[in-house]
């Protein structure tokens, strides 16, 4: 296992497990079977619907939870002061657990300065240990970035080899904020695991197209979290440590980049409304 350290001090391990769109039903099992295999970061999120899962899964894994690593994030419902610090105590008795390793917030709608107060303080109480935001673009991520009492931890956001994050990891790296990838494989959008690039580099470590897009990220300095439900895609996922990409292979990887999101736009006003109607 290998970790990053971040802003604060805080190690946090560099490659865990996503439970997006995981069945609430499945999540307890899911979550249990990943930490057997090795996993010790979980991500979830209170709009997942699965944070009971989780916390089932941690508090009967057997593994110290010091040695586990929680995120979660606060959703656009719960954004604002009041809303943020009952929905972070409601995610507290959800997981099981008395502290959260890495709460962020969401998405950058809503009241979300109200909502990072909530989090300064409970990183204050100790509650939490360190916090940050998901899918901010570098326009709103440098204004909550300057203005906060607490820098950003960690921004969450779309990250493969098809959008690299190239432009934001700049001012991510200037205020020593860490990228965190969602969806490493792009659900296998751009026909991801057929891409002729992937399956040649993979044929010569013999891994696949998924090891040699996660190995690519974790060179580039990127927290993962892939995510599958079947046992045998959690392993191939965790077993990326026996291989290191050339200088040339990283080269043409890093050539993949369209710069552009295969999911989303927030400065798409059709996106942002899509999200309000969602509330």
């Amino acid at each position: 296992m290998e970790y990053v350290t971040l802003n604060n001090g805080v190690k946090m391990p560099q490659l865990g497990y996503g439970v997006y769109q995981t069945p609430p039903e499945d999540t307890e099992k899911c979550v249990l079977t990943a930490i057997q295999n090795g996993y010790r970061s979980i991500d979830t999120a209170q709009a997942y619907g699965n944070e009971e899962g989780v916390g089932e899964a941690i508090s009967k894994c057997g593994v110290p939870r010091e040695e586990l690593f929680i995120t979660t994030k606060i959703w656009i419902t719960n954004a604002g002061y009041e809303k943020a610090k009952a929905s972070i105590e409601e995610s507290l008795k959800k997981l099981k657990t008395d502290y959260i390793d890495l709460l962020l917030i969401h998405q950058p709608f809503g009241d979300y300065y109200g909502s990072y107060r909530a989090m300064e303080e409970a990183y204050e109480e100790g509650k939490v240990r360190a916090i940050g935001v998901s899918n901010f673009y570098p326009d709103r991520f440098i204004d909550i970035a300057h203005f906060a009492k607490i820098k950003p931890a960690v921004n969450q956001v779309e990250t493969h080899v098809f959008q690299q994050q190239k432009e934001a990891k700049k001012y991510l790296e200037k205020n020593h904020t860490q990228i965190m990838s969602w969806g490493p494989f792009a659900e296998g959008r751009n026909d991801y695991f057929n891409n002729p690039v992937l399956k040649e580099i993979g044929e010569k470590h013999e891994k696949s197209v998924a090891q040699v897009a996660l190995r690519f990220l974790l060179q580039s300095n990127v927290v993962v979290i892939p995510k599958s439900v079947h046992e045998n895609r959690m392993k191939e996922n965790f077993d990326v440590y026996d291989f290191e990409l050339t200088k040339d292979e990283m080269k043409k990887i890093e050539e993949l980049d369209t710069g552009k999101s295969l999911f989303f736009s927030h400065y798409d006003p059709e996106t942002v409304e899509w999200f309000m109607s969602i509330l």
